[in-house]
């Protein structure tokens, strides 16, 4: 992965330094960015593949952030906190993050999660395909990772088009919250399924698919076109 960058904000020089060499070490490209606003700047300037993002920064929230970040690029975003609790981390999730890390961490952890969001992305961007796959209003076209509703294009984040994608492609399936975990977030994810609901609810609002994305009580999700 030594072509991926990756973005790293948080406003403790230390933490950051350990981190850059870590992930150097594993072959990534890494910039330091020290509050929130610089990294904001670093990120609309130039690509990156991933960004580790902290919650407490000086000047503006980490979801703040987070929430900046994902309403004009589609990029994967982890957070870093030692804010702990299931209520902080389903509302940094809620703010676009794609995984959760809570301080004091392992590097080792940190480095597996990476890795694995980067080619959970890659895999979603890389499914070519030349038709567009129209559901209803919704036309998908997966070689652009983008998902246009009656025309205008959807910001979705990746795990939001991920889950997408999977009801789309599999009509009046039921999927369990733990099947979606598992199959959107890996096995190894820390959050619990009240994540899915989240999403559920996010894809619902922006796809326009109030009526069709249906809950199927005490069991989880399916779409009915």
């Amino acid at each position: 992965m030594e072509d991926k960058k990756i973005l790293i904000i948080e406003d403790e020089k230390p933490i950051a330094d350990i981190l850059k060499y870590s992930l150097e070490k594993e072959g990534f490209q890494v910039q330091c960015a020290y509050t929130g606003s610089e990294g904001f700047s670093c990120a609309c300037r130039e690509p990156f593949s991933l960004v580790l993002l902290d919650w407490m920064l000086p000047d503006i929230s980490g979801v703040d952030v987070c929430r900046m970040l994902t309403e004009q690029y589609r990029i994967p975003i982890i957070m870093l906190t030692a804010r702990g609790t299931v209520e902080d981390k389903l509302y940094g999730l809620e703010s676009g993050a794609d995984d959760y890390i809570t301080k004091p961490f392992d590097l080792r952890e940190v480095v597996a999660r990476v890795r694995t969001i980067l080619r959970r992305f890659d895999k979603a961007q890389g499914t070519v395909e030349d038709e567009k796959l129209i559901c209803g209003h919704l036309t998908i076209i997966e070689r652009e990772h983008s998902v246009y509703r009656d025309g205008a294009l959807l910001n979705l984040t990746p795990k939001e088009y991920e889950l997408l994608i999977c009801f789309l492609k599999h009509p009046r399936q039921v999927f369990t919250r733990t099947a979606l975990l598992d199959q959107i977030w890996g096995y190894d994810f820390a959050g619990d399924t009240r994540t899915v609901d989240i999403h559920v609810q996010r894809i619902r609002k922006k796809a326009g698919l109030e009526d069709s994305l249906v809950t199927v009580f005490g069991v989880g999700y399916k779409y009915v076109p």
